[in-house]
């Protein structure tokens, strides 16, 4: 299939599932003009900046529990503390990008203001939980964003300015648009080179199809191995050339791309070993900042009320 980058994180779409979920808002999006000429929503303001990926094959019988996840949508992810925006996501065949669904595999996006908020939900929640005593393998990643442009259902995400990727950390890419009606055949049929051309790609640890309703509302998540890898890719060949086209015809009506660090990865995916464990001490340091800015605020509230009372 087609995939989307941009200069930095370039794939599209992949294939959603389940008829359940049906397209939402097609004709309701408000839009605003990209650098690249297509169009994305406008971004929201006091966006997160921590995501949770999370995905799982699970077993053949689970699958009716799947489809009533996507009827449920994101009403299933409700009072997840720190919870900002969510998503329950189909897949294509062996979470793959066609059109053929795969109803044995799903994926959840959220997104969290605080790290230690998405790393708690990627260890700790009854949502998640469900999905691995169901799952034959599946994964969990937690991610801080490095660079996003455009937006989710309107929703943006923020760049930390302080973050960066350490040596030896993957990076990954997520990658989300919603397809104009009439331009549908036109994306799907620049799909198949660019698949040929990233199941032999240098460095791609994991790819994975995603999508929130068929054919019109995809995604795609990739895991590589450092930046070089994933560029190379991004940059070149049959990817390259879907993307532009895409751009050039305005497949688009949103569009989001988003690099990430990861912040802790665990699981088993394609029957290879992920773990990435959380770092403690980074856990610590980014969960600081909110908790000083708070203790500001109550301070100030304080000297105020003190002011007031003539002290």
């Amino acid at each position: 299939m087609a995939r989307l980058h941009d200069a930095s994180e370039q794939r599209p779409g992949a294939v959603a599932v389940a008829a359940v979920q049906a397209t939402r808002e097609a004709a309701n999006d408000t839009v605003v003009p990209s650098p690249e000429g297509g169009r994305s929503e406008a971004p929201a303001v006091n966006v997160p900046q921590y995501a949770v990926l999370s995905m799982s094959r699970l077993r053949p019988s689970m699958v009716p529990w799947a489809v009533s996840r996507l009827v449920r949508g994101p009403s299933a992810l409700a009072g997840t503390p720190g919870l900002r925006f969510a998503r329950v996501l189909g897949s294509g065949h062996d979470a793959g990008f066609g059109l053929r669904p795969g109803l044995d595999c799903q994926g959840v996006y959220a997104t969290f203001d605080a790290l230690s908020a998405a790393q708690d939900f990627a260890d700790r929640s009854r949502s998640l939980e469900a999905y691995r005593s169901r799952e034959v393998e599946g994964f969990r990643a937690v991610l801080r964003v490095l660079s996003s442009r455009g937006s989710w259902a309107g929703q943006g995400l923020q760049v930390d300015p302080a973050a960066t990727l350490r040596p030896g950390r993957p990076v990954a890419v997520l990658t989300r648009a919603s397809i104009r009606p009439s331009k549908a055949l036109r994306f799907w049929a620049l799909s198949p080179d660019t698949e040929e051309e990233l199941a032999a790609a240098p460095g791609c640890r994991v790819a994975v199809g995603l999508g929130e309703a068929p054919v019109l509302r995809q995604a795609t998540f990739s895991l590589w191995d450092s930046v070089s890898t994933m560029e190379a890719f991004a940059h070149h060949g049959a990817h390259q050339r879907a993307l532009r086209q895409s751009w050039m015809e305005k497949h688009f009506s949103e569009w989001m791309f988003v690099r990430f660090a990861v912040e802790s990865l665990t699981g088993r995916w394609a029957g290879h070993e992920l773990n990435l464990p959380a770092d403690a001490a980074r856990l610590h340091r980014a969960n600081r900042a909110p908790l000083d800015r708070e203790a500001a605020r109550e301070a100030l509230a304080r000297s105020s009320m003190h002011e007031a009372s003539g002290d």
